[in-house]
């Protein structure tokens, strides 16, 4: 099997949990702080690593408290950092979560946000067959080059997930990547939010006659509905306590790629995506254990 580059952020996710969101002003007490590896390519490049996918993580990794801390945590992931910037510091993520598990994040970028093409040269592209990249980067000057580097490499399939700041992503960006026609996955605020059509089935069909290829659209506990040759079809959630939702998208998209690299059908890919995600918003962070994903997996093989 081919390998999957991973293009993307790894971060370092600083969890404060709390009762509510404070309104302006207001003193309250957390419940819990703590510091875990995190950001979107990592959370992907997780999950490929957990079902024995082959992928690169092209991820920079910078300096300060942060790089330290994430090049440690990759050590302990028997990940090879892709590439030192010695002038930038590493930057992080506030991850604010309530009392129902849902997450507001607050972002500090750094060096993890930034992309160069030359630094793809060391990669054997005969080796690679497909790409993840995550509208996060697209959004920072450096993205016309992640764009660029695609459209260099058509013969690429595309993993893409535009995120919550989709409408931040300049147009003419995020339009060129639309029109590599990549997988995409969002959920659905941000689908809504981006067609500014009400209902998810119109927006899919909008968004499909520009990328002409599968869409993925999360529903929370409904679970998720995907567009596949024109077709829309919806897979039930799979019922979970929620510690909290951090990762919870990645880890669903990760298992996607996964089970399309392994030849599996798309609704046995999203049954299983919406299982593993199960999983995560049942954790502290955006991680599950090779051990917990054994036993959520127990029921099929990739």
């Amino acid at each position: 099997m081919k390998k999957t580059l991973v293009i993307g952020s790894t971060v370092a996710d600083i969890i404060v949990k709390i009762p509510s969101l404070p309104k302006a002003g207001e003193d309250i007490n957390i419940i819990s702080q703590s510091q875990k590896i995190g950001g979107c390519a990592y959370n992907v490049a997780h999950i490929l690593n957990l079902t024995n996918t082959p992928f690169i993580l092209c991820s920079p990794v910078g300096t300060g408290l942060y790089g330290d801390f994430i090049l440690s945590e990759l050590k302990k992931a028997d990940i090879q950092p892709f590439i030192r910037i010695p002038n930038m510091e590493n930057g992080c993520c506030y991850c604010i979560v309530d009392d129902q598990g849902e997450r507001t994040f607050l972002s500090h970028h750094g060096a993890e946000y930034t992309f160069k093409k030359e630094w793809m040269d060391s990669i054997n592209m005969h080796d690679v067959d497909s790409v993840y990249i995550c509208g996060l980067e697209l959004e920072e000057p450096s993205g016309i080059e992640i764009v660029e580097f695609l459209e260099e490499h058509k013969n690429l399939v595309i993993y893409f997930a535009p995120g919550p700041r989709i409408n931040k992503i300049p147009s003419n960006i995020i339009n060129r990547v639309f029109d590599l026609n990549p997988i995409t996955h969002l959920n659905s605020k941000e689908i809504i939010s981006f067609t500014k059509k009400e209902i998810i089935e119109d927006a899919i069909l909008k968004l499909y006659k520009q990328t002409s290829n599968k869409i993925f659209v999360t529903l929370g506990k409904k679970g998720a509905c995907y567009i596949e040759k024109g077709k829309i079809f919806t897979i039930p959630g799979v019922p979970a306590k929620i510690d909290d939702t951090i990762g919870a998208g990645d880890a669903h998209f990760g298992t996607i790629i996964a089970s399309i690299k392994y030849g599996i059908t798309t609704e046995q890919a999203i049954r299983r995506a919406n299982l593993i995600s199960s999983a995560v918003v049942s954790v502290s962070g955006s991680l599950i254990s090779l051990e917990q994903f054994n036993k959520v997996s127990k029921s099929f093989r990739l």
